[in-house]
């Protein structure tokens, strides 16, 4: 049945079955309340908890689930029952550690499958009823500028210019960063409507992928990233090339695992890790000759993302061909991050201004 159906999933129905009933955390008066960032995204649901330290951020908890909300939606327009429930699922976990960490200041954002799916309110709705937890739906540039500011951080130090890319599950958002004055701007951005999970969906599901279907596949995110290239060359000369690339993404991360052969996905030997561009190309070639099954028994990539792992690929050869810089660092942070350092640095000010 869907939500909008009457009976057990109307409102009253889900309040019966399912209303939100807070834990209670520990106590801890005497410690400054530490401030939370959420990030619902079209595949992944993510939680970040932190203090502000010298180095930036001191992670107290954190909390990752894949629950592919927007499954189906490219096709359907709604946000199916099913994965509407996974994800709640998983916001009852984020709720319950926001109050166990007694959390002061946070920022809960959903993104692209909530923006689109003509459901997309109403689940945002069942959410609060269901978890305590009030999503903000952001619009595409907010999610780019969060991106870009979460990843900012591991721009190398000696760069003049850098392409900051976060390939989502719904949609890919590009950055062009430039060093002015001592500090890296934002100066150009692009959002795509194609993810990973849009991209396979379009394209035969992601299982089994031909070279033909990966070609379609890159052909679609080519003419969707031009008119971002065409922007670029002209404020900065025609074909700028940046210092690096800089990904931050559930692809840009598995290609980086495998690259190293990792046996199983670690984050300590990843996180702001340096790949050359030839490097990744041949990790994609690697993938696109396994089959869905060895794809699914990699360690960095697993059953959750075997379907997946192709379509990001796709995305990132297209991002490498249209700025062929000769590195790419890998960053296992992004939205959580920029939303905690924006959080913070406005709480500092506000002391300042005190």
């Amino acid at each position: 049945m869907d939500a909008t159906n009457h009976g057990r999933n109307s409102p009253a129905g889900r309040a019966k079955r399912g209303a939100f009933k807070p834990r209670r955390g520990p106590s801890s008066p005497e410690a400054a309340l530490p401030f939370g960032a959420l990030d619902l995204g079209t595949n992944n649901c993510r939680l970040l908890i932190a203090h502000p330290s010298a180095s930036g951020l001191s992670v107290i908890d954190a909390f990752s689930r894949i629950v592919r909300l927007g499954e189906g939606v490219s096709r359907s327009g709604h946000l199916s029952e099913d994965a509407m429930r996974r994800t709640i699922e998983a916001l009852r976990v984020c709720s319950n550690k926001l109050i166990w960490h007694k959390v002061g200041q946070r920022r809960l954002i959903a993104t692209e499958a909530c923006r689109l799916a003509a459901n997309g309110a109403e689940f945002i709705e069942r959410v609060e009823l269901e978890t305590g937890l009030k999503l903000e739906v952001i619009d595409r540039e907010t999610e780019a500028r969060l991106a870009a500011s979460g990843a900012e951080p591991l721009i190398d130090a000696e760069a003049s210019s850098a392409v900051i890319f976060d390939i989502g599950g719904g949609s890919t958002e590009v950055m062009w960063m430039q060093l002015e004055g001592g500090k890296f701007e934002l100066k150009a951005w692009i959002s795509l409507a194609a993810g990973v999970v849009t991209l396979s969906e379009r394209h035969d599901g992601g299982r089994e992928v031909s070279i033909e279907t990966f070609a379609n596949m890159r052909a679609h995110v080519k003419e969707l990233l031009s008119p971002f290239v065409q922007k670029v060359s002209e404020l900065y000369g025609q074909g700028p090339v940046p210092t690096h690339l800089l990904g931050t993404s559930g692809t840009v991360t598995t290609i980086a695992g495998v690259h190293l052969g990792l046996r199983h996905y670690d984050r300590s030997k990843v996180d702001g890790c340096w790949l050359d561009s030839e490097g990744a190309g041949q990790v994609t070639a690697r993938l696109l000759a396994m089959t869905y099954e060895e794809r699914m028994g990699n360690g960095c990539i697993g059953r959750e993302r075997a379907d997946l792992v192709l379509a990001g690929c796709a995305i990132l050869e297209e991002i490498r061909c249209a700025f062929p810089a000769p590195r790419i660092r890998v960053a296992d942070r992004g939205l959580r991050e920029g939303i905690l350092m924006q959080m913070i640095a406005a709480d500092r000010l506000k002391e300042v201004k005190t």
